[in-house]
């Protein structure tokens, strides 16, 4: 069970963050021209549609968006398959050489980011990977950072941060909650 506490970003708050990420995607790889976005499951999908449309916003070229369903890739998780197979309809694109930005909302313990390294490398050998995450909440069990952070919010291990995004909820905000 979990309490309320907490809207820590509002929609507009969210909107600059996601604005913000964007330009520095573009300026860190010097334009959009190699870039491909790839959300991971579920949030990350919403908001890597977003990043997409404001880099066609800024530079005047769209990047191709894909998803990628890391379930079987976990480590914390029983493994269903022994050998998982990146489904060609969510990463619907060629990775060799492209500079790939995994999209995911919340970085808490690495886990998620390490898994989705670790399925993307079954499509190929990308010329970077690089992280873009809205909330980097803290907590760290494996050496893994963003490379772009909406906002870095220092959790304890008894707080919860909920993305809110359509199409799952129809507001948008990032809120915490305590377990209870």
């Amino acid at each position: 069970m979990e309490r309320y506490k907490a809207t820590l970003m509002d929609e507009k708050a969210v909107g600059r963050a996601l604005k913000r990420i964007s330009h520095e995607i573009v300026e860190h790889n010097n334009g959009a021209d190699n870039l491909l976005l790839v959300g991971i499951r579920r949030r990350g999908i919403s908001l890597a549609k977003v990043i997409a449309m404001n880099i066609a916003a800024i530079e005047g070229t769209k990047p191709a968006v894909g998803a990628l369903d890391i379930t079987f890739y976990r480590d914390d998780l029983q493994r269903l398959t022994e050998t998982p197979v990146v489904s060609a309809k969510s990463l619907p694109f060629e990775v060799e050489g492209k500079d790939v930005i995994l999209v995911d909302d919340v970085l808490f313990t690495g886990r998620t980011a390490s898994a989705a390294l670790d399925a993307l490398k079954e499509k190929g050998r990308a010329a970077t990977i690089q992280l873009a995450v809205l909330v980097d909440r803290g907590h760290r069990e494996l050496p893994i950072r963003g490379d772009y952070v909406g906002k870095n919010v220092p959790t304890s291990r008894q707080e919860i941060i909920e993305v809110k995004i359509p199409p799952f909820e129809d507001y948008t905000a990032v809120e915490l909650y305590e377990l209870l």
